[in-house]
């Protein structure tokens, strides 16, 4: 059927071409004095003739060109789709206004309102497809607007009801399940499609561990979605410009005034340097973690050999580690320890001691 229809276009367009540029042709040949060959209709059947005949190779060609543009279309999510094609308006509605005004040069004002109007089309779906997710987050601008204007009370039930978008490190992680559990993350949470795809990829790993890691987050987010009360939603959108997962994320944040939720500490980094939101797992952890101040005495078990110089290592029943300052002489050995230092970042939390006996001798 779609071989059919553009047959019969190729026939109207060659007898339009035929009645307009036939005669022209007959006068290079001479041969515009013959009345049966100079006849309009003759002309018109001519030319149809013509443009049939190069259909016979041209078409297949045509066909699976418009074949390629409608799988791609169908694949396409409605919001591509429907973006690009009002871009697409607008600029044939600015190229209209700007063919107006031109003046009527011969050739000028055949050819040039051609071009605008390509031009601008091209450019006007170009854009309108490029910047959706922009012209998105313009829509919910008002209501946040007027959210914020309005009491403080409404100013916190805008801030705990922003989305909170996840990242690959803290769905494998998953003790954010468990935070969603107990009602300290609230709002709507945001699964990125980019990020399932990494996930899918990572559980798709030939690497053993990569795989486990992979699938262990897809369980987590099976969870989060399936048993826990609490909003889950999957973002379609895409940013073709960029290659990296975390330059995603924050663009995303960026557009929908979300909160990224991560325990990578590179990623917090950044989300504080551009000024985005951002919710570290490992400072909740921290957090909630039992406070050791300078002085204070704890009584651990030496483990291994440290970085420098007989020190030795110990961790808390947290999994916090204990740096034992001439310790590599008690390893395997339960002993007493006095704070000398905390040292606390994003990263976690590191205590720095001495052995009491050895405090106690000096």
């Amino acid at each position: 059927m779609l071989k059919r229809i553009i047959q019969l276009f190729f026939l109207s367009v060659g007898g339009m071409l035929g009645v307009f540029f036939m005669p022209k042709l007959l006068q290079l040949l001479q041969m515009q004095d013959i009345p049966f060959i100079s006849a309009p209709y003759t002309l018109a059947v001519l030319g149809a003739v013509i443009f049939f005949c190069i259909t016979f190779w041209l078409v297949d060609y045509v066909v699976n060109w418009i074949k390629l543009l409608e799988e791609s279309l169908v694949k396409a999510p409605v919001t591509d789709v429907l973006f690009g094609s009002l871009g697409l308006i607008f600029g044939l509605i600015i190229a209209f206004l700007i063919i107006i005004p031109l003046p009527d040069i011969q050739y000028l004002d055949t050819y040039l309102p051609i071009f605008i109007t390509v031009l601008l089309g091209y450019l006007g779906f170009q854009v309108g497809f490029k910047k959706r997710d922009e012209l998105v987050n313009v829509f919910s601008v008002p209501s946040r607007i007027g959210k914020k204007k309005g009491t403080g009370e409404e100013e916190t039930d805008y801030e705990d009801k922003k989305l909170k978008i996840l990242d690959t490190s803290v769905i494998i992680d998953g003790r954010v399940a468990d935070i969603c559990q107990t009602g300290f993350l609230e709002g709507t949470i945001v699964i990125p499609q980019f990020v399932l795809e990494e996930l899918q990829h990572i559980a798709d790993s030939s690497d053993v561990l990569k795989r486990n890691r992979g699938r262990r987050g897809l369980d987590i987010l099976n969870r989060i979605q399936k048993e826990l009360a609490i909003k889950v939603e999957i973002y379609e959108g895409d940013f073709e410009d960029i290659q990296e997962v975390d330059s995603k994320l924050v663009k995303l944040a960026k557009l929908t005034s979300g909160v990224v939720v991560t325990n990578d500490f590179n990623l917090n980094k950044v989300c504080e340097l551009q000024k985005v939101h951002v919710l570290n797992i490992n400072d909740l952890a921290n957090a909630v973690k039992p406070v050791v101040l300078p002085g204070e005495e704890l009584n651990v078990q030496v483990i291994k050999d440290g970085k420098e110089h007989n020190q030795g290592i110990a961790y808390l029943d947290d999994g916090t580690m204990i740096v034992v300052e001439e310790g590599r002489n008690y390893i395997g050995k339960q002993i007493d320890v006095l704070v000398t230092s905390v040292l606390q970042t994003s990263a976690g939390r590191m205590i720095f001691a001495k052995p009491k006996l050895l405090e106690k001798a000096l």
